[in-house]
């Protein structure tokens, strides 16, 4: 997180926003640097205390536990995305050209940014794709909810559904559409990378073109098809 570019997050995620002191940037940045190399289940405040030469106790009063850093970790994700999608969108007419760029940021967001130099996004990007699921499904998830914890990414899916909305205002899964899109988004991906019997993508650049590809299609497929609303009748 660079000083001048501040995401503003729901306070709940934490005890201290780490975004005011150089010791909280110091540990959201390093912890995801630390997870990417060492994955969420080995993770500890102790080992992230030790690399930034700091005390566990000073890094509790940032965040109650790691699960809250996590999720903290991924709505920073999800809300650089929303800011990324409306910084390159706002000035697109066609719903359509919109829904496109969209889906190419989803698939091109494992590029680190350079303004934002205390960031590695591209390391966070691997973090999402592999323990972000872990954010919410949890025992806790619905108390987690209704603390609205999951609000950037709710946020984020929102602005994507106006524009599935405004592309085909009669289509009656907007929500299931988009939230599949997002889920596929990072989940090709790490078939690609661990499981490839389960997409037709590959690691690298070409990956991204297919999932870019995937999503593509099935978006503008299912909006166009003419489906009856009764799922009991035939189209």
């Amino acid at each position: 997180m660079h000083p001048t570019f501040r995401i503003e997050l729901n306070e709940k995620l934490y005890l201290r926003d780490p975004q005011d002191t150089d010791l909280g940037r110091r540990l959201v940045a390093e912890s995801v640097l630390l997870i990417d190399q060492i994955g969420f289940e080995q993770f500890t405040f102790k080992k992230l205390a030790q690399r930034i030469e700091s005390t566990e106790a000073s890094l509790y009063r940032y965040f109650e536990n790691k699960h809250k850093l996590l999720v903290y970790l991924v709505s920073w994700h999800w809300a650089w995305l929303r800011y990324q999608i409306r910084f390159h969108t706002h000035n697109v007419p066609d719903a359509c050209e919109r829904l496109r760029l969209i889906l190419g940021i989803l698939t091109r967001s494992h590029q680190d940014d350079p303004a934002t130099v205390q960031l590695d996004e591209a390391a966070l990007y691997r973090i999402v794709v592999s323990e972000a699921s872990k954010a919410y499904l949890t025992k806790d998830v619905d108390d987690d909810n209704r603390a609205g914890l999951f609000r950037e990414y709710k946020r984020l899916a929102a602005g994507i559904v106006e524009v599935v909305q405004e592309i085909n205002p009669a289509y009656i899964y907007p929500h299931a559409l988009v939230s599949t899109l997002l889920e596929s988004a990072r989940k090709q991906f790490f078939f690609a990378q661990h499981l490839p019997s389960l997409t037709d993508a590959v690691t690298g650049n070409g990956g991204e073109n297919a999932v870019q590809a995937f999503l593509t299609q099935l978006a503008f497929a299912t909006l166009t098809l003419k489906i009856s609303s009764d799922p009991d009748r035939s189209a």
